[in-house]
C-alpha cells in the first residue's frame, strides 16, 4: 500500500512538472505582452499558398505603441504602409495611389498586429494553446472562439521570452509567416509615426 500511495504521488508529481513545463511558452508570451509597451522592428513576411509554396516574400519595417497604435512599412518589393491609431487603419498603396480606411475591429483578420496591441482581450477572443519548441523558439497557438473570424489561429513564436515570430492561418487556406529581427522593446517611438495624411491625388476610401 505504501508504495502505490508513492508510485501516486511521484505520478502526480511529474505529471504537474510536465503540466507546467507545457505552460512557459502561455507564461512568457502573457508575460511579454504585459511587459513590452512599444516595440521597434525589422520584419520580413513570407506568403504561402494551400500547396506550401511561397508566393511572394516582403520586408519592411514595424512599430507598435500600447494600446492600439501600430506601423507596417513595407519596402520591398512594393511599397505600401498599415498605420492604426484612434481605432482607425489606414491602408496606402503607393503604386496604386490608392487607401482604405477601416474600422479597427473590421480588420482583425488584416493584421496580426491587433494581437500584441492591447486591444484585444486574450483570453476573452482566443483559445490559448501551448504548441511546444522548435530549437530555441517556444509557440503559442491562438484559436478565435468567433465564428466570424476571418482566420482560422495565429502561432506565435517567443526566443527567450521575446517576440520572434508570427504565423497566420486565414479561411483560404492561405499562410503568412512573419519573422522579426533587430527587435527593440520599450524604446521611445516617435508619436507621428502612428499619423496618416493621405497624399494629394490619392484615392481614399472607407469601409
Amino acid at each position: 500500500m505504501k508504495k502505490t500511495r508513492w508510485f501516486i504521488a511521484a505520478l502526480l508529481s511529474v505529471n504537474s512538472l510536465i503540466a507546467a513545463a507545457e505552460d512557459v511558452p502561455v507564461k512568457q508570451l502573457k508575460a511579454f505582452l504585459n511587459s513590452a509597451k512599444s516595440i521597434t522592428a525589422n520584419f520580413k513576411q513570407v506568403l504561402i499558398n494551400e500547396a506550401g509554396d511561397p508566393l511572394q516574400t516582403s520586408h519592411g519595417l514595424f512599430y507598435l505603441q500600447r494600446p492600439g497604435k501600430f506601423r507596417w512599412d513595407y519596402t520591398k518589393p512594393f511599397q505600401q504602409q498599415i498605420i492604426s491609431t484612434s481605432g482607425k487603419v489606414w491602408f496606402y498603396d503607393t503604386d496604386l495611389e490608392q487607401v482604405t480606411v477601416k474600422k479597427l475591429d473590421e480588420s482583425v483578420g488584416s493584421t496580426p498586429a491587433l494581437l500584441l496591441s492591447g486591444d484585444v482581450p486574450l483570453e476573452d477572443n482566443y483559445n490559448i494553446e501551448q504548441q511546444g519548441s522548435d530549437g530555441s523558439m517556444n509557440w503559442v497557438k491562438l484559436v478565435p472562439k468567433s465564428q466570424d473570424s476571418t482566420f482560422k489561429y495565429v502561432l506565435i513564436g517567443l526566443e527567450k521570452g521575446v517576440l520572434s515570430g508570427m504565423q497566420l492561418n486565414d479561411n483560404f487556406g492561405q499562410l503568412t509567416r512573419i519573422y522579426f529581427s533587430n527587435l527593440k522593446v520599450n524604446q521611445p517611438v516617435e508619436a507621428n509615426l502612428f499619423e496618416f495624411i493621405a497624399p494629394k491625388g490619392v484615392d481614399v476610401f472607407s469601409e
